[in-house]
């Protein structure tokens, strides 16, 4: 398997060590999760259940157009 190094300040560290601790998870597979959910070309969970949620008249959008959108990075 692919191994990464990652090189971080002593604060960041404990609170990463912590936070794996929480989840009863080790280091490593913290830091995996949260690097994968980073690059993940998933919606978070619940995304589209937020269509239609707001109830306000004044939140329209008639037409959109793309014309001076940029062109975005692909991972």
């Amino acid at each position: 398997m692919p191994q990464i190094s990652l090189y971080i300040d002593k604060d960041t560290l404990e609170k990463v060590e912590k936070a794996a601790k929480v989840e009863h998870l080790s280091i490593s597979k913290w830091v995996g999760l949260r690097i994968k959910s980073a690059v993940n070309d998933e919606y978070p969970r619940g995304y589209f259940d937020l269509f239609g949620s707001i109830d306000d008249d004044t939140f329209k959008i008639d037409s959109l157009s793309f014309d001076n959108d940029i062109k975005r990075e692909s991972l």
